[in-house]
């Protein structure tokens, strides 16, 4: 760190010299685990440059369509762009999907009918597929509603999935797996690819017609290759999340097998509408830029996420990942015991945001949660968990949950406010 930036950090923004100091003896310990963050990145940005050159993108791409949006070329080179880079045979890619749950929810009504069963394999899902599964009760238009039945293997103590228990599950009516690749608000580690791979294939042993459905968010340009690439059937995830590489201004996709993809995309639409409408508005852009600068992005936020485990484990506290622990998603996790810290860590990554800094968030009762949440989410896109962010259930113990980053050195100084936060609240000692 130059003596500039420290001067500037200590006199303007009133931060402690000796954190300072520890940010810097912490950036020096994990610089060696960055080399293989980079090789991962430069092998996805040529992955995403040729598939760009394959389909012959052009500005004309870029135009903007009205209406229903029929002959949106634009709409339909990005669905080959994004099949090729996630290695399926079709991509559905629109800025009518509004989130990462809202694609897993396509895929769920495209695919399951009343009397059909859904397997969870990894344990309950996120928090926000709750009332569209119909877990705890049946809301109107929830799967359970509509005669979906759910089922679900816990995963074992040591957060790895339970093959016995899979076993003994699946049944005849058991249409759908879902496999969620990212921890969510859970304390384990996300799922590698490989164990993904190994999941999969040990279903299609036991029945080959199951569709192997991957929840996907946070988790794309983690690795060489992507869930379709190893056996996922289907898979979803949010373009303010990874893909959209803080440019996407909303957006989700769904990619996998042709014909689920179909399926998908009349649950969007309409039967037999659904890829053939659907103005994009002047999005196209955004949406080809900010996948072109993804891999570097979701690269920066992972170095954030690497330096924080890091830096927390030295300060005392329980983190997931661990420093040196594999990465299949951009989540870190810190467990901070108490109330009272969990809400000034999240207050003080706010602050150290490029957009109302000046709001202190506070919990709430979110739609789609079953706990108050609270979200610091500082970002020029509205929830956009590519930029940094943190967010957490406001329950025991108390973990709070960071990801993102546009850059290492936001994803830094955003941990820099969070640190001297809870040193101004005597959570910590320095």
């Amino acid at each position: 760190m130059h003596y500039k930036t420290i001067e500037y950090l200590t006199s303007k923004l009133n931060i402690n010299k000796k954190i300072i100091d520890l940010f810097i003896e912490t950036e020096k310990e994990v610089r060696d685990q960055f080399d293989k963050i980079d090789e991962i990145r430069e092998f996805n940005q040529y992955k995403v440059l040729s598939s760009m050159q394959k389909n012959r993108l052009s500005d004309t791409h870029f135009n903007a369509s009205t209406g229903y949006g029929y002959g949106d070329i634009g709409r339909e080179t990005i669905d080959k762009v994004y099949a090729d880079v996630l290695g399926a045979e079709d991509a559905l890619v629109r800025p009518h999907i509004v989130s990462g749950t809202h694609a897993l929810s396509l895929c769920l009504f495209g695919v399951l009918r009343p009397g059909d069963e859904m397997l969870a394999v990894t344990g309950k899902p996120y928090d926000t597929l709750d009332n569209i599964i119909g877990i705890g009760k049946a809301l109107p238009g929830s799967l359970k509603d509509f005669g979906v039945t759910y089922d679900q293997v816990d995963l074992t103590s040591e957060g790895k999935i339970n093959y016995n228990e899979i076993t003994k599950k699946i049944n005849v009516k058991t249409k759908l797996v879902h496999i969620q690749r990212s921890t969510g608000y859970g304390w384990r580690p996300a799922l590698s690819l490989e164990d993904i791979e190994y999941t999969i294939k040990f279903i299609k042993i036991i029945n080959p017609n199951i569709i192997c459905m991957v929840d996907n968010c946070y988790g794309e340009f983690i690795d060489f290759k992507e869930p379709t690439e190893v056996g996922a059937d289907i898979m979803a995830g949010s373009l303010i999340k990874n893909p959209g590489g803080g440019i996407a201004p909303t957006g989700g996709y769904v990619a996998g097998k042709k014909h689920l993809v179909e399926m998908a995309a009349d649950r969007l639409i309409a039967p037999g509408l659904g890829k053939e409408m659907g103005a994009t508005l002047g999005v196209n852009r955004l949406f080809f830029q900010g996948l072109f600068l993804a891999p570097h992005v979701v690269s920066e936020a992972i170095k954030g996420a690497v330096f924080t485990a890091r830096l927390f484990e030295k300060l005392g506290f329980e983190v997931n990942p661990s420093v040196t622990s594999p990465r299949s998603d951009i989540i870190q996790a810190v467990k901070f015991g108490n109330r009272e810290a969990l809400i000034a860590f999240c207050q003080g990554i706010q602050k150290g945001s490029p957009v109302d800094s000046f709001v202190t968030p506070e919990p709430w009762d979110m739609p789609g949660y079953n706990d108050q949440v609270i979200m610091a989410a500082g970002g020029f896109v509205q929830g956009s968990s590519i930029e940094l962010s943190a967010d957490a259930p406001l329950r025991p113990p108390f973990i709070a949950y960071l990801q993102g980053g546009l850059t290492f050195d936001h994803a830094k100084i955003g941990v820099l406010f969070a640190v001297q936060n809870l040193i101004n609240i005597g959570a910590i000692h320095i």
